[in-house]
């Protein structure tokens, strides 16, 4: 039997996804060392990105997560595309919302927003750490790159701050929608397990999005 290429498309979507959901709560869990005492979170900021960038797991792990990235961005895009062209306008605009909230009906201006973000981000951290493009990190007291010091720096311009927290608005829909239908796409249509797992999402995504949200300006008026 031939496999359906929309719902391989569809369980690549949902288990990339999940990856990035987990990769999520470890990034937050480091951010929060930002909020510690300046003398405490550089050297342990800086020791906790070394140790990421020099782990041989860790890196494996790394380009696990850029491939997950691309793949669930591809694919979403062809998903996208095949929708528009399937349904016609005049169809997909009767009683829209009474079928599929906004957020659904809208994941792919979402996710550009969202792309938009990592671009931007991989820009200013990615690209300067990992890359050396742009101005070069200076080191910390034990020699480890002064990660900190860039992040601390970028969240000193207001403007960044607010074009990041700005942008956890459409990272939160999109995490609640996309952990619920998530697991539909992988095959779990438990009726009780899915009516837990959709406060469980919305759990997640608020905590994903007011974390990340706050954390920048907290910095920026610390």
């Amino acid at each position: 039997m031939a496999l359906n290429p929309l719902f391989f498309r569809k369980t690549i979507i949902a288990a990339t996804g999940l990856f990035l959901c987990i990769f999520l709560i470890v990034h937050l869990s480091a951010n929060c060392i930002l909020l510690l005492p300046e003398d405490v979170a550089r050297g342990l900021y800086n020791s906790y990105s070394t140790a990421l960038r020099e782990n041989p797991l860790i890196k494996i792990v790394a380009y696990i997560l850029y491939i997950s990235i691309v793949l669930h961005v591809v694919y979403a895009l062809l998903i996208t595309i095949r929708n528009r062209k399937a349904k016609p306008e005049k169809y997909t605009m009767n009683q829209a919302n009474e079928n599929s909230s906004w957020t659904s009906q809208n994941m792919g201006l979402i996710g550009i927003m969202i792309l938009l973000f990592i671009v931007v981000h991989l820009a200013n951290f990615w690209a300067r750490i990992k890359l050396g493009i742009g101005e070069a990190p200076g080191f910390d007291a034990d020699g480890n790159v002064d990660v900190y010091e860039v992040t601390y720096s970028l969240f000193q311009n207001i403007y960044y701050v607010i074009f990041y927290t700005v942008l956890m608005i459409p990272l939160g829909l999109h995490l609640h929608h996309g952990l619920k239908s998530g697991f539909k796409s992988l095959g779990f249509y438990h009726q009780k397990g899915l009516k837990t797992l959709a406060k469980v999402a919305l759990i997640y995504a608020a905590i994903m999005a007011i974390g990340f949200g706050i954390i920048p300006f907290i910095v920026y008026f610390k």
